[in-house]
């Protein structure tokens, strides 16, 4: 008896475990249970056959979670897998956390974050979990597929991120592949218990709805940010946001110390009191590249509490410059703020058409150029990916995002304020705007 046969899975689950295809990829909707079942097969078939598998994640936190459903498989069928183990692996002179789990045959299951260097390692059985999402997707391909020409099997999942990656080649292109669609609605049909018409209320965003549950390809060629330009800006173990409230002391202190000591501090202020977030982001300048060192929301929250967390944190992190939302209710909290440190050190930026094109193009260029890092969350992805370039009947370029219940693209104003604040920053050229044309 195989592990399989005593787990109750879903429909699409069993579907999946049956197809012993050499190449086989899902496209899959979120939280549905995708990578329970890959890790399922590998334990399965590690078993049964004795051969290795190596798991390559988007980052270390994706493969130490997958790892973990691997180790939950192996425990729960007596495999007598030994425990995690946790090593290094160097990959082009950068070190990388390597998770193995030796069964008791000898196969071995390994788990690694994904790169061009991790995918020429190793010859084995080989899964590309969310694969839309992986850094440099093509270079990895590129670098994995003659690994596998041996005879080997290879198994792809993942949620959409736009097209022209190499997920979204490999799922709709013409190559012999077994290919498995499941979307929300294919999901619930085979018993996944999400309630759907409460999903598409709570996601209040008909784009990341049609991607993240419908397994859509979205074309993005309207998206001033595409998500490979953001993916491959992630960095691991930087910090999410937090909100005002939480701001004790103590993590005050930890945003300092996060500091290289190396670089300079700069924030952007995007302003709001109702409809909208307030957001705070922190950058540090490290040479020419942006490192969020904190991003902090303020949902709703009066004026005066805003303009007093401001002033605390310019004061206690030392930033050398912000820029400050002076729009609309913003402009009397600028004026405070100016009148406090001065014109250098606080700048009030009102968002005219010519401004926020100006704000806009600095950003995408050093997306494009990856010279900034960011933390892996879904929030700040989603909302960078919001902002979209449109032209109006007299000509005039807007750059501007759906207003939902998450906000109103707050976090990407936030950010391009903080680049603004940099001398870097105001290298950027308004002709830049003109490389829209071409996405």
């Amino acid at each position: 008896m195989t592990i399989a046969s005593a787990i109750t899975l879903y429909g699409f689950q069993q579907r999946w475990l049956a197809d012993k295809s050499r190449f086989k990829i899902g496209n899959m909707c979120r939280q549905i249970g995708k990578s329970f079942i890959v890790a399922l097969e590998v334990v399965d078939d590690a078993i049964e056959t004795g051969d290795d598998w190596v798991l390559l994640s988007a980052g270390e936190r994706q493969s130490k979670e997958l790892m973990s459903k691997v180790k939950m498989h192996c425990q729960a069928f007596a495999a007598a897998a030994a425990d995690i183990e946790e090593s290094c692996f160097d990959g082009g002179g950068v070190k990388y956390t390597m998770l193995t789990v030796t069964l008791p045959n000898g196969a071995r299951i390994i788990g690694l974050p994904a790169n061009p260097d991790t995918a020429r390692g190793f010859t084995a059985n080989v899964v590309l979990d969310e694969f839309a999402f992986h850094t440099d997707s093509n270079k990895i391909w590129t670098a994995l597929y003659p690994t596998i020409s041996r005879g080997y099997k290879i198994r792809i999942v993942s949620t959409p991120a736009g097209v022209g990656n190499r997920f979204h080649t490999l799922m709709t292109g013409d190559n012999g592949w077994s290919k498995h669609t499941v979307d929300i609605y294919q999901a619930a049909a085979d018993g996944v218990p999400h309630n759907i018409d409460e999903l598409r209320k709570g996601i209040d965003d008909p784009d990341a709805w049609a991607q993240e549950y419908e397994c859509r390809f979205i074309d993005e060629t309207s998206a001033w940010l595409t998500y490979e330009m953001i993916a491959a800006c992630q960095q691991e173990g930087l910090p999410k946001e937090l909100e005002y409230s939480d701001l004790t002391d103590a993590m005050v202190e930890q945003i300092s110390r996060s500091f290289s000591g190396d670089g300079q501090a700069f924030g952007g202020f995007d302003v709001s009191r109702r409809r909208d977030l307030t957001v705070l982001d922190i950058e540090e300048q490290i040479g020419d590249v942006f490192w969020q060192r904190a991003m902090i929301i303020f949902p709703h929250v009066r004026l005066t509490v805003q303009q007093e967390m401001l002033w605390r944190l310019m004061d206690q992190l030392h930033l050398e410059r912000v820029c400050l939302d002076a729009t609309g209710m913003g402009l009397s909290l600028a004026e405070d703020t100016v009148a406090r440190y001065g014109a250098y050190l606080a700048e009030p930026v009102e968002f005219t058409l010519s401004v926020k094109q100006d704000l806009a193009a600095r950003t995408r260029r050093l997306f494009e150029d990856r010279l900034c890092r960011i933390p892996i969350c879904q929030k700040l992805r989603d909302d960078l990916h919001a902002v979209k370039k449109t032209t109006t009947a007299a000509g005039h370029v807007r750059f501007d995002a759906q207003r939902t219940d998450l906000g109103h693209a707050d976090r990407f104003w936030a950010k391009s304020l903080a680049f603004m604040a940099s001398n870097l920053g105001a290298t950027v050229k308004p002709e830049l705007i003109c490389l829209s044309d071409a996405i």
